[in-house]
């Protein structure tokens, strides 16, 4: 593992840190550039109303000098607007499906604020500030990361990707649900206007692709080196995700091999495969094809018609707390995927290239691609 990233900071205290160790020197970068990544975590119908005052200035602390990467740890701190969180009163009534109840075991804690505040997918934003970087980097050695929403509770998306992977970002973006089709994204959003009346909350899919790897990414010899568990392990650790699929992921249980595999044949001087079922990763390794991955976020925690509970204080029966949070948060997980997954494909190449400095890696990469 070349990148090594932690985050630190709660949902309502003074400030989300992050830092990350290993990107090369010599990669331009700004505090621009990670705050527009911000910008874009903050879109999507269904948000709370904390969106309108969070603006997520990002600072770069260090490990960024005139404009360049140091090759030094980076830290970028982002200042929260709303800092209540050390006078809020005690919580002692755990929401069902979060992770009240079991961080409170875990820790052996009687308020439960001192879980929500660092469960909070407030967090986030800092692990969104250090994917752009990862972002960045990718960018500079001409690989690109995107995504689009595929469905928000019954409402779904089902057209094949409209452009390519360069321009998706922009195409979803300009919809109010993160969906790549104008009409899809409209259902979607109706969707999220009815389940906001009746106090409900919703879940969905979204889907990252990236284009532009080289092949052999990851590794085949040993569990923890391949590429799809990686990738995998990133996307399940973000807050709300249920389920992880790679290329036609549970569809290819369904179909016979002959359907479900990609044939070869020999193309321009090399061997290309004929379709892209596996999601651009073979046995554990990128293939060259662009990568398509799958995520499924379930409905969010806080209703503002809340599930029956438990007092914590005095074990009798209580309605679960309805703090301000958002009815549909997949849009904005969408963005914070294409982060998590910039951040391990931006490890596995440099696992890849080597390299201290981005004059060593660029042309180590353009052999790779050769």
């Amino acid at each position: 593992m070349r990148l090594r990233y932690l985050s630190a900071g709660e949902s309502h205290g003074p400030a989300l840190v992050g830092i990350l160790e290993g990107m090369p020197a010599g990669l331009a970068l700004s505090a621009d550039y990670i705050r527009r990544e911000l910008a874009r975590r903050r879109l999507g119908c269904g948000r709370s109303a904390r969106q309108a005052f969070e603006t997520d200035q990002a600072d770069l602390l260090c490990g960024v000098r005139l404009g360049r990467t140091l090759g030094s740890p980076i830290a970028v701190r982002i200042a929260n607007a709303d800092q209540s969180g050390e006078d809020g009163p005690a919580v002692t009534v755990p929401r069902p499906g979060h992770a009240d109840l079991a961080g409170a075991r875990k820790y052996g804690f009687t308020d439960l604020r001192d879980v929500m505040e660092r469960a909070s997918a407030r967090e986030t934003a800092a692990r969104t500030a250090l994917g752009a970087v990862a972002k960045r980097f990718l960018e500079e050695c001409g690989i690109c990361v995107a995504s689009r929403v595929l469905s928000i509770g019954g409402a779904s998306d089902r057209s094949p990707l409209p452009c390519p992977v360069a321009r998706l970002n922009a195409r979803a973006d300009a919809q109010p649900a993160r969906a790549s089709d104008p009409a899809a994204a409209r259902r979607m959003a109706a969707a999220v206007v009815r389940a906001d009346r009746a106090g409900d909350t919703l879940g969905g899919i979204f889907e990252v692709w990236a284009d532009g790897l080289p092949p052999g990414l990851g590794s085949y010899a040993h569990w923890d080196h391949r590429l799809d568990g990686r990738l995998s392990g990133a996307l399940m650790a973000l807050q709300g995700i249920k389920a992880v699929a790679v290329g036609l992921g549970f569809e290819a249980a369904l179909l016979p091999g002959s359907a479900a595999l990609d044939p070869y044949a020999w193309r321009k001087g090399r061997v290309r495969t004929l379709g892209n079922r596996s999601g651009g990763i073979d046995g554990g390794m990128s293939t060259g094809e662009p990568l398509r991955l799958r995520a499924a976020m379930k409905p969010l925690s806080s209703l503002a018609r809340p599930l029956p509970s438990v007092d914590l204080a005095t074990g009798r029966a209580a309605p679960a707390p309805t703090p301000r949070a958002d009815v549909c948060a997949v849009p904005a997980a969408a963005v914070i995927g294409e982060a998590l997954v910039a951040l391990v494909l931006a490890d596995a190449l440099l696992e890849k290239t080597g390299g201290d400095s981005m004059r060593e890696i660029l042309p180590r990469l353009k052999a790779l691609r050769r």
